[in-house]
């Protein structure tokens, strides 16, 4: 692939003119007005466009969409002089690339001003009190309340009087609404007071409670958040509930199948409902430990941009079961079906996995409709002897004027047989939704989502003692959740090698 020499830029100059005005004193008859000759313009000073370059080069060789995009078109610009006029002429770093690079349809691409951050987004580290909630308005109204769905581990909020369920409405004594709750609560504040609240006569009102949260750098969630054993009506069920495909964790994923296994579960239960993906290689690893170990059998293939699709080998495009970590045998449980929560909040990588086992196994979907996203992305970072393509090895020959990193969509899986049309999401064969008043507790038997896939393993129905809510007939109106402010979001990102030679 060829693409533009890299640009060097003059540097600055500026023409100091000066003009000698002498007065001489003389008829106006016979002195003809003194003429003052022209002052050229100065040329304009360049500016750098360092961070322009790499993005447009990058997305030209990798982006998805490059040649439905007017501005990445190879025939683009017929000089290098077109190119650096265009870039100069360009705005602010991110928003050359939010305006100018992305195609109109591309939901999920996005940058971060230090890759470092992108990074280390993908070993699950992150800034945050560990505080997992949703937000959702308020009927008829602009006024917006909180819910948690799960508190991290070893975080500062797991030291706060806080949990699952409990509803919150202001911040620092300041009603949540729609203009305010992203700074009240994703700013850049370190610390803040939740005031919290209480369903009472069908309503939710304040309660007078308070819980006060610090925002810790540097947190690692572990994705792999409950593993049980539950044993109902003679059958040994393994729940899993995983919140994340945190390749730093794929050992610890390992285990609880492990623990499954040593159990001699027959059923399992795997709970992505708030799972926005992530790591396409966890993904892989997880379906081995769900359906089995053959390596010989396809989980999914890669369809990239016409550029780069030919140039890459069939081991690079294709991905198959596994046998190993990389570190350890997978205990796999070589199960013939298997029941997913999965709601509006699971995403990427979650609906890969679904998307991969379907052709082999019964898979159950139990909740809501799911994300819809079945497009992966890599990391690209300016280094062009690595085809932009971000590597730990390599890291220090990253260009250190340039610290950007890119996000963006590369490329569609598609599974064993080739399907891959789920933008929509995928619909539940179960619709059961998470309801204020009855969340439960992760791995209760009455927890409602969980309670529905138990009833159909067993075929004794024990869900109306799960459904008991004042507030049952106010469905949740999800507007926001606190996976959605950090780095990952909702990305699926392929860590596998690949590479290119760049002429």
């Amino acid at each position: 692939m060829k693409l533009f020499t890299q640009i060097i830029f003059n540097k600055p100059f500026f023409i100091l003119a000066f003009v000698a005005l002498i007065s001489i004193s003389c008829s106006k008859e016979d002195t003809p007005a003194p003429t003052v000759p022209d002052t050229p313009d100065p040329e304009p000073i360049s500016k750098d466009v360092t961070a322009h370059d790499f993005m447009w080069k990058a997305m030209n060789l990798w982006y998805f969409w490059q040649a439905d995009v007017a501005d990445l078109s190879d025939t683009r610009f017929s000089t290098d002089k077109a190119y650096n006029d265009y870039l100069q002429a360009q705005g602010e770093p991110d928003a050359f690339f939010n305006d100018k690079l992305l195609f109109s349809e591309d939901r999920f691409s996005y940058l971060a001003e230090d890759y470092v951050d992108l990074v280390q987004s993908f070993q699950g580290i992150s800034r945050s009190n560990g505080l997992e909630f949703g937000l959702s308005l308020f009927a008829n109204s602009e006024n917006v309340y909180g819910y948690v769905r799960y508190i991290v581990p070893g975080s500062n909020a797991a030291t706060a009087d806080i949990s699952r369920g409990e509803i919150f409405t202001g911040v620092d004594g300041q009603t949540l609404n729609l203009d305010n709750y992203q700074n009240l609560l994703f700013g850049d504040n370190t610390t803040y007071t939740l005031n919290m609240a209480s369903i009472e006569n069908n309503t939710i009102a304040p309660n007078g409670k308070s819980v006060s949260l610090t925002k810790e750098e540097g947190l690692s969630e572990n994705p792999v958040f409950l593993t049980k054993v539950i044993e109902t009506n003679g059958i040994k069920v393994g729940y899993i509930v995983y919140n994340g495909f945190t390749s730093n964790y794929n050992e610890e994923l390992n285990e609880a199948f492990g623990t499954l296994k040593a159990a001699g579960v027959t059923e399992l239960v795997l709970d992505l409902r708030y799972n926005p993906g992530g790591s396409v290689n966890s993904s892989r690893l997880l379906a081995s430990m769900i359906y089995g170990t053959d390596t010989s059998k396809l989980y999914i293939q890669q369809r990239w941009n016409s550029k780069i699709q030919p140039q890459l080998s069939d081991s690079q495009l294709k991905d198959y079961f596994a046998n190993s970590t990389g570190e350890s045998p997978i205990n796999t449980l070589n199960l013939p079906r298997v029941f997913i929560i999965a709601t509006g909040s699971s995403a990427s990588a979650s609906e890969l996995l679904m998307n991969g086992l379907d052709p082999y196994m019964e898979v159950i979907h139990v909740g809501s409709t799911t994300r819809g996203k079945n497009e992966f992305s890599i990391t690209l970072v300016d280094l062009p002897s690595n085809s932009f393509i971000y590597n730990s090895d390599k890291a220090s020959s990253i260009n250190p004027k340039n610290s950007w990193g890119l996000q963006p969509l590369v490329g569609r899986n598609e599974n064993a047989v080739g399907f891959f049309d789920y933008t929509s999401g995928f619909t539940p064969d179960y619709e059961i939704r998470e309801v204020l008043g009855n969340y439960g507790e992760f791995g209760s038997l009455t927890e409602p989502l969980l309670a529905k896939a138990l009833s159909l393993i067993t075929g004794v129905n024990t869900e109306s003692s799960s459904k008991i809510s004042p507030l049952e007939t106010m469905p949740l109106n999800e507007i926001d959740h606190s996976k959605n402010h950090t780095i990952l979001k909702d990305r699926m990102y392929l860590d596998k090698n690949i590479s290119l030679e760049i002429e």
